[in-house]
């Protein structure tokens, strides 16, 4: 079984394709986007994202714009930090935004995998409790 479906976001071409490959052999469903833009699109037109992998430095529609832009139109998405230029005003910034956690490049791979399965279990209870509250609505409704 899958244990996340993960958007990873990064200008770096070499580093989305060695991360993507590293992801994939530990049983997330990868899809890559190498732009903040690029990132959004590929958003809207994959409906199972749960969790994006999003560098915070790069060129055009940074990480922390493309935070906000995801949070405005998927809030329930999580999405991680990736950093090799990390700042504390950055970390605030984007933990303010909605981010679930921020990692320093290179970070370590089983402890993305942690954060990464912790990101996924937080968006599927999210929409658990939306469906049950759904159904709690429609059932109150009968006479």
């Amino acid at each position: 079984m899958t244990i996340a479906n993960v958007l990873l976001v990064d200008d770096e071409v070499g580093f989305v394709e060695a991360m993507g490959k590293r992801l994939m052999k530990r049983d997330l469903k990868i899809v890559t986007a190498f732009s903040g833009e690029e990132g959004l699109k590929k958003l809207d037109e994959t409906d199972n994202i749960e969790v994006v992998i999003l560098d915070v430095k790069m060129p055009g529609m940074d990480g922390i714009e493309t935070l906000g832009k995801i949070k405005g139109k998927h809030p329930l998405t999580e999405v991680i930090m990736l950093t090799g230029h990390a700042t504390v005003e950055t970390g605030i910034e984007g933990m303010k935004l909605g981010a679930f956690d921020y990692l320093m490049k290179p970070c370590d791979m089983d402890q993305l995998i942690i954060k990464v399965g912790e990101a996924a279990a937080k968006k599927r209870q999210h929409e658990e409790k939306i469906i049950e509250a759904r159904m709690k609505e429609i059932t109150s409704r009968r006479p």
